[in-house]
């Protein structure tokens, strides 16, 4: 039976609303100018949040400043701002009864995760939730999936990384497992493909193909 790892962000489930609000609040609180539309803001679900600030604001000291103030909102607000996809709970429970080991490999942070995934009943599914830590150790996707394989003592040749953007596909990759990337998610195709993902999958029901 194999050992599956699931993204959070964009693959289990969808936090579009949160993420993009949490991120103009603390834009805001900055004084910063914020984009009008959410669509402009989705490229930050994904990659760690203090990357993603330093990328927009060019300053090491207002990116600190800005993940504070965007956990002040997401600690109570955003996390909860969130969907899960269609048929996710299904598939996973399906999979568990199948005999596979599912765990949650994200780089938001496991304190935040582990109440996201709580909130929405996903809880008894998975064998252990794992995010990054506050500090930001193992925010990086490859030191993540160490970090899992390490804790959890798991066979490489019987780990699957399952993810919508290129970090948990190079992740899977440079720690030797093998890697789904979803399409119903907030990578396409191209970034998917060029980042190596062995088998794509357009909606969350094929992800049952890969594991009968």
């Amino acid at each position: 039976m194999a050992n599956i790892l699931f993204d959070l962000d964009g693959t289990l489930s969808d936090p579009k609303i949160g993420i993009t609000h949490c991120v103009r609040y603390a834009l805001e609180k900055l004084g910063h100018d914020t984009p009008t539309n959410d669509d402009d803001l989705t490229w930050m679900i994904g990659p760690p949040l203090l990357t993603s600030f330093e990328q927009m604001l060019s300053n090491k000291n207002d990116a600190q400043k800005a993940l504070k103030f965007y956990r002040e909102r997401f600690s109570t607000i955003g996390l909860y701002e969130n969907e899960v996809y269609d048929d996710i709970p299904q598939i996973l429970q399906t999979l568990q009864e199948s005999g596979h080991k599912l765990f949650v490999a994200t780089s938001k942070p496991r304190i935040f995760a582990a109440k996201i995934i709580d909130h929405f009943g996903l809880s008894n599914f998975f064998t252990k939730v794992h995010g990054s830590e506050l500090d930001g150790t193992n925010g990086d996707k490859t030191e993540l999936l160490a970090h899992i394989i390490k804790f959890n003592q798991l066979d490489r040749s019987q780990t699957t990384m399952i993810g919508d953007r290129k970090f948990d596909i190079i992740g899977a990759h440079n720690n030797k497992l093998a890697s789904i990337g979803v399409l119903y998610g907030y990578g396409d195709i191209l970034e998917l493909k060029e980042a190596g993902a062995q088998t794509l999958c357009q909606k969350p029901r094929d992800l049952l193909n890969s594991f009968k």
